[in-house]
């Protein structure tokens, strides 16, 4: 279940591998900044 405005949404089983798939190439694009910037540590700022 998800909410915005404080009112409840259902999510459908779909949503939880879609996300997955976003989370996945966020962490990726931070990876590559980190390295981008002679760093082995991602930072929130890579974000």
């Amino acid at each position: 279940m998800a909410k915005i405005d404080g009112k409840a949404l259902n999510v459908t089983a779909d949503f939880y591998s879609a996300l997955d798939e976003k989370v996945k190439k966020i962490v990726e694009e931070a990876c590559k900044r980190a390295k981008q910037n002679s760093r082995n540590t991602v930072m929130g700022r890579d974000v």
